[in-house]
Protein backbone atom coordinates (compact mmCIF):
# COMPACT_ATOMS: atom_id res chain seq x y z
CA UNK A 1 0.00 0.00 0.00
CA UNK A 2 2.57 2.49 1.02
CA UNK A 3 4.41 2.04 -2.79
CA UNK A 4 1.07 2.29 -4.93
CA UNK A 5 1.15 5.95 -2.34
CA UNK A 6 4.43 6.92 -3.43
CA UNK A 7 3.40 6.21 -6.69
CA UNK A 8 0.80 7.89 -7.02
CA UNK A 9 2.39 10.90 -5.25
CA UNK A 10 5.35 11.09 -7.93
CA UNK A 11 3.44 10.92 -10.73
CA UNK A 12 0.85 14.13 -9.19
CA UNK A 13 4.43 15.95 -8.45
CA UNK A 14 5.53 15.39 -11.95
CA UNK A 15 2.85 16.89 -13.43
CA UNK A 16 2.62 19.55 -11.15
CA UNK A 17 5.81 20.74 -12.05
CA UNK A 18 4.90 20.90 -15.90
CA UNK A 19 6.52 17.21 -16.97
CA UNK A 20 9.99 19.30 -17.59
CA UNK A 21 12.16 16.28 -16.76
CA UNK A 22 11.98 12.75 -16.21
CA UNK A 23 12.28 11.27 -12.73
CA UNK A 24 15.93 10.36 -11.86
CA UNK A 25 16.80 7.84 -8.77
CA UNK A 26 18.41 10.67 -7.05
CA UNK A 27 15.09 13.25 -6.55
CA UNK A 28 12.88 10.24 -5.47
CA UNK A 29 13.48 9.74 -1.83
CA UNK A 30 13.51 13.71 -1.77
CA UNK A 31 9.72 13.80 -2.95
CA UNK A 32 8.73 10.98 -0.80
CA UNK A 33 9.04 12.66 2.58
CA UNK A 34 8.09 16.61 1.40
CA UNK A 35 4.67 14.75 0.02
CA UNK A 36 4.19 12.50 3.03
CA UNK A 37 4.38 15.69 5.17
CA UNK A 38 2.37 17.83 3.06
CA UNK A 39 -0.32 14.75 2.52
CA UNK A 40 -0.46 14.53 6.81
CA UNK A 41 -0.44 18.86 6.99
CA UNK A 42 -2.96 18.98 4.50
CA UNK A 43 -4.88 16.02 3.54
CA UNK A 44 -6.20 17.59 0.22
CA UNK A 45 -4.03 16.74 -2.39
CA UNK A 46 -5.34 18.44 -5.16
CA UNK A 47 -5.58 21.99 -3.21
CA UNK A 48 -1.50 21.52 -3.08
CA UNK A 49 -0.92 20.29 -6.62
CA UNK A 50 -3.32 23.24 -7.94
CA UNK A 51 -1.86 25.91 -6.23
CA UNK A 52 1.95 25.80 -7.87
CA UNK A 53 0.37 25.72 -11.16
CA UNK A 54 -1.66 29.01 -10.08
CA UNK A 55 1.53 30.39 -8.60
CA UNK A 56 2.95 30.36 -12.24
CA UNK A 57 0.60 31.63 -14.00
CA UNK A 58 0.41 34.47 -12.06
CA UNK A 59 3.64 35.47 -12.30
CA UNK A 60 3.51 34.81 -15.63
CA UNK A 61 0.49 37.14 -16.21
CA UNK A 62 2.19 39.72 -13.80
CA UNK A 63 5.23 39.62 -16.16
CA UNK A 64 3.24 40.71 -19.24
CA UNK A 65 1.14 43.38 -17.70
CA UNK A 66 4.21 44.95 -16.53
CA UNK A 67 5.87 45.46 -20.07
CA UNK A 68 2.85 46.30 -22.07
CA UNK A 69 1.32 49.29 -20.36
CA UNK A 70 5.47 50.15 -20.14
CA UNK A 71 6.09 50.00 -23.54
CA UNK A 72 2.88 52.04 -24.51
CA UNK A 73 3.01 54.65 -22.20
CA UNK A 74 6.72 55.79 -22.15
CA UNK A 75 6.39 57.71 -25.94
CA UNK A 76 3.01 59.36 -24.97
CA UNK A 77 3.98 60.69 -22.55
CA UNK A 78 7.24 62.07 -23.81
CA UNK A 79 5.18 63.59 -26.81
CA UNK A 80 2.75 65.35 -25.04
CA UNK A 81 4.57 66.52 -21.70
CA UNK A 82 5.33 70.57 -23.63
CA UNK A 83 1.64 70.51 -24.57
CA UNK A 84 -0.29 69.12 -21.15
CA UNK A 85 -2.69 72.09 -20.56
CA UNK A 86 -1.56 74.23 -17.77
CA UNK A 87 -3.61 75.35 -14.54
CA UNK A 88 -5.35 78.46 -14.81
CA UNK A 89 -4.64 80.38 -11.52
CA UNK A 90 -7.58 79.70 -9.07
CA UNK A 91 -9.27 82.92 -8.41
CA UNK A 92 -9.86 83.55 -4.50
CA UNK A 93 -10.34 86.78 -2.24
CA UNK A 94 -8.55 85.77 1.31
CA UNK A 95 -6.40 86.85 2.96
CA UNK A 96 -8.12 90.13 4.45
CA UNK A 97 -6.44 92.73 6.86
CA UNK A 98 -8.48 95.74 7.70
CA UNK A 99 -5.91 98.60 7.43
CA UNK A 100 -6.58 101.98 9.70
CA UNK A 101 -6.31 104.95 7.84
CA UNK A 102 -6.28 108.56 8.42
CA UNK A 103 -10.22 109.85 7.66
CA UNK A 104 -8.93 112.70 5.16
CA UNK A 105 -7.36 109.99 3.14
CA UNK A 106 -10.12 106.97 3.91
CA UNK A 107 -12.50 108.02 1.26
CA UNK A 108 -10.07 108.63 -1.50
CA UNK A 109 -7.14 111.26 -1.55
CA UNK A 110 -7.57 114.46 -2.75
CA UNK A 111 -4.72 116.08 -2.82
CA UNK A 112 -1.58 114.18 -4.29
CA UNK A 113 0.50 112.50 -1.70
CA UNK A 114 3.89 110.73 -2.68
CA UNK A 115 4.09 106.55 -2.35
CA UNK A 116 6.65 105.28 -0.82
CA UNK A 117 8.68 102.54 1.06
CA UNK A 118 11.10 102.14 4.33
CA UNK A 119 13.22 99.17 4.93
CA UNK A 120 15.01 98.84 8.31
CA UNK A 121 16.40 95.64 9.06
CA UNK A 122 17.12 97.20 12.37
CA UNK A 123 13.61 97.90 13.61
CA UNK A 124 14.11 94.59 16.36
CA UNK A 125 17.12 96.20 17.70
CA UNK A 126 17.09 97.60 20.67
CA UNK A 127 20.29 97.67 22.14
CA UNK A 128 22.89 98.27 19.07
CA UNK A 129 25.58 96.66 21.69
CA UNK A 130 22.95 93.44 21.15
CA UNK A 131 23.08 91.44 17.75
CA UNK A 132 19.15 90.45 16.59
CA UNK A 133 18.17 88.67 13.63
CA UNK A 134 17.47 90.64 10.89
CA UNK A 135 13.70 91.33 10.35
CA UNK A 136 12.25 90.93 6.95
CA UNK A 137 9.42 93.78 7.04
CA UNK A 138 8.87 96.38 4.54
CA UNK A 139 6.34 99.41 5.61
CA UNK A 140 4.57 101.39 3.01
CA UNK A 141 4.02 105.03 3.70
CA UNK A 142 2.24 107.53 1.94
CA UNK A 143 3.45 111.65 2.84
CA UNK A 144 2.32 114.73 1.37
CA UNK A 145 4.96 117.21 -0.69
CA UNK A 146 5.61 119.06 2.36
CA UNK A 147 5.89 116.20 5.13
CA UNK A 148 2.81 116.83 7.15
CA UNK A 149 0.87 113.65 7.97
CA UNK A 150 2.94 111.08 7.19
CA UNK A 151 1.20 107.68 6.87
CA UNK A 152 2.19 104.05 7.73
CA UNK A 153 -0.48 102.53 5.68
CA UNK A 154 0.84 98.81 5.85
CA UNK A 155 3.56 96.65 6.83
CA UNK A 156 4.77 94.49 4.12
CA UNK A 157 7.34 91.25 3.17
CA UNK A 158 10.41 93.04 2.34
CA UNK A 159 10.19 90.27 -0.66
CA UNK A 160 7.63 93.40 -2.15
CA UNK A 161 10.68 95.71 -2.78
CA UNK A 162 9.82 98.33 -5.58
CA UNK A 163 6.51 96.45 -6.63
CA UNK A 164 3.64 98.31 -5.93
CA UNK A 165 1.24 99.75 -8.35
CA UNK A 166 -0.85 102.71 -6.75
CA UNK A 167 -4.01 104.05 -9.05
CA UNK A 168 -3.72 106.83 -10.03
CA UNK A 169 -6.72 108.61 -8.57
CA UNK A 170 -5.99 107.29 -5.04
CA UNK A 171 -8.91 104.50 -5.40
CA UNK A 172 -6.12 101.48 -4.45
CA UNK A 173 -3.38 100.17 -4.94
CA UNK A 174 -1.78 96.94 -5.57
CA UNK A 175 1.40 95.28 -4.11
CA UNK A 176 3.03 91.95 -4.69
CA UNK A 177 4.57 89.71 -2.22
CA UNK A 178 6.84 86.66 -3.99
CA UNK A 179 7.67 85.07 -0.23
CA UNK A 180 6.87 85.27 3.38
CA UNK A 181 4.05 83.77 5.37
CA UNK A 182 0.87 85.01 2.80
CA UNK A 183 2.91 85.17 -0.43
CA UNK A 184 0.56 86.28 -3.24
CA UNK A 185 -0.98 89.45 -5.02
CA UNK A 186 -2.82 92.14 -3.01
CA UNK A 187 -5.28 95.39 -3.70
CA UNK A 188 -5.10 97.29 -0.71
CA UNK A 189 -9.01 99.32 -1.39
CA UNK A 190 -8.64 102.53 -0.01
CA UNK A 191 -11.94 103.75 -1.07
CA UNK A 192 -14.66 102.31 0.84
CA UNK A 193 -16.23 102.33 4.43
CA UNK A 194 -13.28 100.10 5.82
CA UNK A 195 -10.06 100.33 4.22
CA UNK A 196 -8.88 96.51 3.89
CA UNK A 197 -6.18 94.80 2.05
CA UNK A 198 -7.01 91.42 0.36
CA UNK A 199 -5.10 88.90 -1.73
CA UNK A 200 -6.29 88.24 -5.38
CA UNK A 201 -3.95 85.52 -6.41
CA UNK A 202 -2.02 83.39 -4.35
CA UNK A 203 1.60 82.97 -6.27
CA UNK A 204 5.32 83.50 -5.72
CA UNK A 205 5.93 84.70 -9.18
CA UNK A 206 4.40 87.35 -11.59
CA UNK A 207 6.21 85.94 -14.64
CA UNK A 208 3.56 83.97 -16.73
CA UNK A 209 5.38 81.41 -19.21
CA UNK A 210 8.62 83.79 -19.60
CA UNK A 211 6.85 86.88 -19.84
CA UNK A 212 6.43 89.42 -16.90
CA UNK A 213 3.71 92.05 -17.22
CA UNK A 214 3.01 94.26 -14.70
CA UNK A 215 -0.23 94.63 -13.14
CA UNK A 216 -2.18 97.72 -14.69
CA UNK A 217 -5.23 100.01 -13.54
CA UNK A 218 -7.76 100.49 -15.54
CA UNK A 219 -8.73 104.23 -16.44
CA UNK A 220 -11.34 104.55 -14.05
CA UNK A 221 -9.61 102.46 -10.96
CA UNK A 222 -12.46 99.68 -10.70
CA UNK A 223 -10.41 97.10 -12.22
CA UNK A 224 -6.34 95.87 -12.10
CA UNK A 225 -5.60 94.33 -15.58
CA UNK A 226 -3.29 90.93 -14.88
CA UNK A 227 -1.87 89.10 -17.11
CA UNK A 228 -2.22 85.08 -16.57
CA UNK A 229 -1.46 81.69 -18.04
CA UNK A 230 -3.96 79.64 -19.83
CA UNK A 231 -4.10 76.32 -20.12
CA UNK A 232 -2.21 76.58 -23.69
CA UNK A 233 -1.17 80.64 -23.75
CA UNK A 234 -1.70 83.63 -21.33
CA UNK A 235 -5.08 86.24 -21.71
CA UNK A 236 -5.63 89.50 -20.00
CA UNK A 237 -7.63 88.93 -16.51
CA UNK A 238 -9.64 92.09 -14.97
CA UNK A 239 -9.66 91.43 -11.24
CA UNK A 240 -12.62 94.11 -9.95
CA UNK A 241 -11.45 96.77 -6.86
CA UNK A 242 -12.82 94.85 -4.31
CA UNK A 243 -11.67 91.77 -4.97
CA UNK A 244 -15.24 89.84 -5.87
CA UNK A 245 -14.81 88.63 -9.56
CA UNK A 246 -12.22 87.92 -12.16
CA UNK A 247 -12.97 87.81 -16.38
CA UNK A 248 -10.84 87.26 -18.80
CA UNK A 249 -10.57 89.66 -21.40
CA UNK A 250 -8.84 88.54 -24.32
CA UNK A 251 -9.43 85.03 -24.20
CA UNK A 252 -7.78 84.68 -27.86
CA UNK A 253 -6.12 81.38 -27.95
CA UNK A 254 -2.50 83.48 -28.31
CA UNK A 255 0.15 85.15 -26.10
CA UNK A 256 -1.71 88.43 -25.02
CA UNK A 257 0.33 90.68 -22.37
CA UNK A 258 1.23 94.10 -21.59
CA UNK A 259 -2.06 95.66 -21.20
CA UNK A 260 -2.14 99.69 -21.09
CA UNK A 261 -5.92 101.74 -21.18
CA UNK A 262 -6.35 104.87 -22.78
CA UNK A 263 -7.09 107.67 -20.36
CA UNK A 264 -10.56 108.26 -21.41
CA UNK A 265 -11.23 104.75 -20.65
CA UNK A 266 -12.26 103.63 -24.27
CA UNK A 267 -9.61 101.70 -25.21
CA UNK A 268 -6.88 98.92 -23.90
CA UNK A 269 -4.08 98.83 -26.77
CA UNK A 270 -1.92 95.24 -25.81
CA UNK A 271 0.92 93.07 -26.92
CA UNK A 272 -0.19 89.93 -29.30
CA UNK A 273 1.12 87.68 -31.11
CA UNK A 274 -2.43 86.17 -33.18
CA UNK A 275 -1.14 87.30 -36.40
CA UNK A 276 1.83 84.89 -36.51
CA UNK A 277 -0.03 82.31 -33.92
CA UNK A 278 -4.20 81.98 -34.43
CA UNK A 279 -3.82 79.57 -31.06
CA UNK A 280 -1.43 77.15 -28.94
CA UNK A 281 -4.39 75.23 -28.04
CA UNK A 282 -3.61 71.51 -30.05
CA UNK A 283 -7.21 70.78 -30.38
CA UNK A 284 -8.05 73.79 -33.17
CA UNK A 285 -6.95 74.40 -36.23
CA UNK A 286 -3.76 75.70 -37.28
CA UNK A 287 -2.29 75.93 -33.88
CA UNK A 288 1.21 76.80 -33.24
CA UNK A 289 2.83 73.21 -31.65
CA UNK A 290 4.42 73.50 -28.24
CA UNK A 291 6.88 71.10 -29.17
CA UNK A 292 8.77 72.93 -32.36
CA UNK A 293 8.27 76.36 -32.00
CA UNK A 294 9.64 78.62 -29.66
CA UNK A 295 6.77 80.76 -27.00
CA UNK A 296 7.21 84.48 -28.01
CA UNK A 297 9.04 87.54 -25.51
CA UNK A 298 7.54 89.82 -28.05
CA UNK A 299 4.76 90.33 -31.12
CA UNK A 300 3.13 93.30 -32.30
CA UNK A 301 0.22 95.75 -31.27
CA UNK A 302 -3.39 95.61 -31.48
CA UNK A 303 -6.35 97.83 -29.97
CA UNK A 304 -9.42 96.53 -28.01
CA UNK A 305 -12.82 98.97 -27.57
CA UNK A 306 -13.39 98.25 -24.45
CA UNK A 307 -17.57 98.77 -25.54
CA UNK A 308 -17.65 96.13 -28.40
CA UNK A 309 -14.07 94.10 -27.57
CA UNK A 310 -13.72 94.80 -31.02
CA UNK A 311 -9.71 93.82 -31.91
CA UNK A 312 -7.80 95.14 -34.21
CA UNK A 313 -4.30 94.99 -35.12
CA UNK A 314 -2.34 98.61 -35.03
CA UNK A 315 1.52 97.81 -36.66
CA UNK A 316 3.01 94.88 -37.59
CA UNK A 317 6.55 96.28 -35.44
CA UNK A 318 7.52 93.34 -33.55
CA UNK A 319 7.70 95.16 -29.99
CA UNK A 320 9.26 93.91 -26.43
CA UNK A 321 7.50 96.46 -24.23
CA UNK A 322 4.18 97.93 -23.38
CA UNK A 323 3.32 100.76 -25.05
CA UNK A 324 1.98 103.78 -23.39
CA UNK A 325 -0.94 106.50 -23.92
CA UNK A 326 0.88 109.86 -24.71
CA UNK A 327 -2.91 111.04 -24.30
CA UNK A 328 -6.60 109.45 -25.29
CA UNK A 329 -5.77 110.15 -29.00
CA UNK A 330 -2.07 109.21 -29.39
CA UNK A 331 -0.47 105.71 -28.63
CA UNK A 332 3.67 105.56 -28.41
CA UNK A 333 5.48 102.51 -28.19
CA UNK A 334 9.11 101.22 -28.87
CA UNK A 335 9.98 98.80 -31.89
CA UNK A 336 13.07 96.33 -32.02
CA UNK A 337 15.07 94.55 -29.52
CA UNK A 338 17.28 96.61 -27.45
CA UNK A 339 18.29 93.08 -25.67
CA UNK A 340 19.56 91.71 -28.54
CA UNK A 341 23.54 91.93 -27.51
CA UNK A 342 24.25 91.64 -31.69
CA UNK A 343 21.90 93.89 -32.38
CA UNK A 344 20.08 95.83 -30.14
CA UNK A 345 17.23 97.95 -31.69
CA UNK A 346 14.74 100.38 -30.03
CA UNK A 347 13.06 102.75 -32.42
CA UNK A 348 9.93 105.18 -31.56
CA UNK A 349 6.65 104.89 -32.97
CA UNK A 350 3.21 107.04 -32.83
CA UNK A 351 -0.05 105.74 -33.59
CA UNK A 352 -3.02 107.78 -34.15
CA UNK A 353 -6.14 106.03 -33.20
CA UNK A 354 -8.57 108.48 -33.91
CA UNK A 355 -7.38 108.35 -37.50
CA UNK A 356 -6.02 104.68 -37.70
CA UNK A 357 -1.78 106.29 -38.23
CA UNK A 358 1.66 104.98 -37.97
CA UNK A 359 4.35 107.15 -37.61
CA UNK A 360 7.99 106.80 -36.99
CA UNK A 361 9.60 109.27 -34.58
CA UNK A 362 12.93 109.97 -36.39
CA UNK A 363 15.32 113.24 -35.78
CA UNK A 364 16.22 114.26 -39.27
CA UNK A 365 19.32 112.50 -40.67
CA UNK A 366 18.89 109.31 -38.39
CA UNK A 367 18.12 106.09 -39.34
CA UNK A 368 16.87 102.95 -37.44
CA UNK A 369 20.24 102.00 -36.37
CA UNK A 370 20.35 104.84 -33.79
CA UNK A 371 18.85 103.59 -30.29
CA UNK A 372 16.47 105.78 -28.96
CA UNK A 373 15.99 105.06 -25.30
CA UNK A 374 14.22 106.32 -22.20
CA UNK A 375 12.08 108.64 -23.91
CA UNK A 376 9.37 111.19 -22.40
CA UNK A 377 6.54 113.37 -23.90
CA UNK A 378 4.99 116.57 -23.96
CA UNK A 379 0.61 116.03 -23.16
CA UNK A 380 -0.10 117.21 -26.48
CA UNK A 381 2.53 114.38 -27.84
CA UNK A 382 4.00 117.16 -30.23
CA UNK A 383 7.56 117.06 -28.50
CA UNK A 384 9.86 114.25 -26.93
CA UNK A 385 12.86 114.02 -24.77
CA UNK A 386 15.09 111.05 -25.40
CA UNK A 387 18.46 109.59 -24.85
CA UNK A 388 20.20 108.98 -28.34
CA UNK A 389 22.81 106.18 -28.43
CA UNK A 390 25.37 105.76 -31.07
CA UNK A 391 28.99 103.65 -31.11
CA UNK A 392 30.70 106.43 -30.22
CA UNK A 393 28.86 109.10 -28.30
CA UNK A 394 25.25 109.32 -26.51
CA UNK A 395 23.06 112.61 -25.81
CA UNK A 396 20.25 113.98 -24.90
CA UNK A 397 17.98 115.15 -27.52
CA UNK A 398 14.85 117.14 -27.35
CA UNK A 399 13.12 117.23 -30.34
CA UNK A 400 9.82 117.79 -32.05
CA UNK A 401 7.58 114.60 -33.05
CA UNK A 402 8.14 115.40 -36.80
CA UNK A 403 12.14 115.03 -36.26
CA UNK A 404 12.96 118.70 -35.95
CA UNK A 405 15.29 119.22 -33.39
CA UNK A 406 15.19 121.44 -30.42
CA UNK A 407 18.06 121.10 -28.57
CA UNK A 408 20.40 118.25 -28.28
CA UNK A 409 23.01 118.22 -24.57
CA UNK A 410 25.47 115.55 -24.89
CA UNK A 411 28.99 117.89 -23.20
CA UNK A 412 26.92 118.82 -19.48
CA UNK A 413 24.48 116.25 -19.36
CA UNK A 414 26.11 112.65 -20.21
CA UNK A 415 24.22 109.25 -18.50
CA UNK A 416 25.01 105.71 -19.32
CA UNK A 417 22.74 103.88 -21.44
CA UNK A 418 19.42 103.25 -19.98
CA UNK A 419 20.59 105.51 -17.62
CA UNK A 420 18.80 108.31 -17.53
CA UNK A 421 15.33 108.73 -16.03
CA UNK A 422 13.47 111.94 -17.37
CA UNK A 423 9.65 113.30 -16.58
CA UNK A 424 7.28 115.75 -18.46
CA UNK A 425 5.58 118.26 -16.42
CA UNK A 426 1.76 117.49 -16.71
CA UNK A 427 1.78 121.91 -17.32
CA UNK A 428 3.60 120.77 -20.74
CA UNK A 429 6.15 123.87 -19.33
CA UNK A 430 9.34 121.89 -17.51
CA UNK A 431 11.22 118.80 -18.17
CA UNK A 432 12.88 117.43 -15.06
CA UNK A 433 16.50 115.34 -15.65
CA UNK A 434 17.73 112.69 -13.05
CA UNK A 435 20.27 109.46 -13.09
CA UNK A 436 18.58 105.78 -12.72
CA UNK A 437 19.55 102.57 -10.77
CA UNK A 438 21.91 104.39 -8.59
CA UNK A 439 23.57 106.11 -11.45
CA UNK A 440 22.96 109.59 -10.46
CA UNK A 441 26.11 111.80 -11.29
CA UNK A 442 23.80 115.30 -11.39
CA UNK A 443 22.30 117.38 -9.03
CA UNK A 444 18.78 118.60 -9.91
CA UNK A 445 18.11 119.60 -13.34
CA UNK A 446 14.84 121.11 -14.77
CA UNK A 447 14.67 122.18 -17.90
CA UNK A 448 12.78 124.94 -20.03
CA UNK A 449 10.55 123.11 -22.65
CA UNK A 450 10.94 125.52 -25.56
CA UNK A 451 14.76 125.86 -25.37
CA UNK A 452 15.94 123.40 -23.25
CA UNK A 453 17.70 125.58 -21.17
CA UNK A 454 18.20 125.07 -17.45
CA UNK A 455 15.80 126.84 -14.62
CA UNK A 456 17.32 124.92 -12.42
CA UNK A 457 21.37 123.32 -11.87
CA UNK A 458 22.12 122.46 -8.41
CA UNK A 459 24.58 120.09 -6.93
CA UNK A 460 22.85 118.67 -3.89
CA UNK A 461 21.27 116.66 -3.70
CA UNK A 462 22.44 114.45 -6.28
CA UNK A 463 18.95 113.34 -8.08
CA UNK A 464 17.59 110.13 -8.96
CA UNK A 465 14.06 109.18 -10.99
CA UNK A 466 12.29 112.76 -10.60
CA UNK A 467 8.72 112.44 -10.90
CA UNK A 468 5.91 115.46 -11.63
CA UNK A 469 3.18 115.38 -9.02
CA UNK A 470 -0.44 115.29 -11.19
CA UNK A 471 -0.66 119.05 -10.69
CA UNK A 472 2.63 119.45 -12.17
CA UNK A 473 3.38 122.07 -8.87
CA UNK A 474 5.87 119.83 -7.62
CA UNK A 475 8.76 117.63 -8.17
CA UNK A 476 9.75 114.51 -5.63
CA UNK A 477 13.11 112.39 -6.00
CA UNK A 478 15.12 110.27 -4.71
CA UNK A 479 18.73 111.92 -3.75
CA UNK A 480 22.12 111.81 -2.35
CA UNK A 481 23.43 114.65 -0.24
CA UNK A 482 26.67 113.37 -0.55
CA UNK A 483 28.08 116.49 1.85
CA UNK A 484 27.13 114.87 4.52
CA UNK A 485 27.26 110.96 4.59
CA UNK A 486 26.34 109.73 1.01
CA UNK A 487 22.74 108.46 2.22
CA UNK A 488 19.53 108.30 0.51
CA UNK A 489 16.82 109.96 1.10
CA UNK A 490 13.38 110.97 -0.48
CA UNK A 491 12.96 114.66 -1.32
CA UNK A 492 10.01 117.20 -2.87
CA UNK A 493 10.64 120.17 -4.40
CA UNK A 494 8.70 122.98 -6.32
CA UNK A 495 8.31 122.44 -10.36
CA UNK A 496 11.13 124.39 -10.67
CA UNK A 497 13.89 122.47 -8.95
CA UNK A 498 14.17 125.04 -5.93
CA UNK A 499 13.25 124.18 -2.08
CA UNK A 500 14.17 120.92 -1.81
CA UNK A 501 13.72 119.19 1.14
CA UNK A 502 14.58 115.71 2.77
CA UNK A 503 10.95 114.09 4.00
CA UNK A 504 12.65 110.99 5.28
CA UNK A 505 15.85 112.27 7.01
CA UNK A 506 14.33 110.77 10.33
CA UNK A 507 13.84 107.36 8.81
CA UNK A 508 16.45 104.45 9.56
CA UNK A 509 17.26 102.11 6.41
CA UNK A 510 16.23 102.13 2.65
CA UNK A 511 13.80 104.27 1.28
CA UNK A 512 12.15 103.73 -2.09
CA UNK A 513 10.12 106.31 -4.01
CA UNK A 514 7.26 104.54 -5.94
CA UNK A 515 5.58 107.45 -7.12
CA UNK A 516 2.68 109.79 -6.60
CA UNK A 517 -0.91 108.96 -5.99
CA UNK A 518 -4.69 110.74 -5.80
CA UNK A 519 -4.90 114.67 -6.52
CA UNK A 520 -5.72 113.82 -9.88
CA UNK A 521 -6.87 117.19 -12.49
Amino acid sequence: MQKITILVLAVLTLTGCNLLAAPTPTPAPTIVPTVIATLTAEPTATATVTASPTETATETQTATITASPTETLMPTITATASVTPAAIPVFRSDQLNLITLPENIRDGIDNAMIVFTNSNDQATIANIATAQPENTTEILYFTHRDSRDRVEVAILDSSTGGQIYPEPSGKALAYFQPSGATPGLYILNIQTLAAFSNRVWNTTNLVQRGIFSPPTWTADGESLAVVLQTEYAVDIFLYSRDGSDRINLTQSGSYDFYPAFSPDGRYMAFVSDRATCPTWIPSEANFCDALSEETPYGATLYLMDLQTREVRQVSDIFVTEAPRWINSRLLVFAGGDQTDLLNPQRTLWVANVAVNTVNQVLLEGDDSSILYLSDTWSTDGSRVLFQRVTPSETQIILMNADGRLIRGRGNDLSFPRFGMSAAWSPLDDRIAIGGSSGRCPYGIRVAEVDTFDWVATGNQPVTCNPIFSPDGLNLAFTGITSAVDGRLDMYSATSNGFGAQNLTGDLRGTINLIGWIGGQP
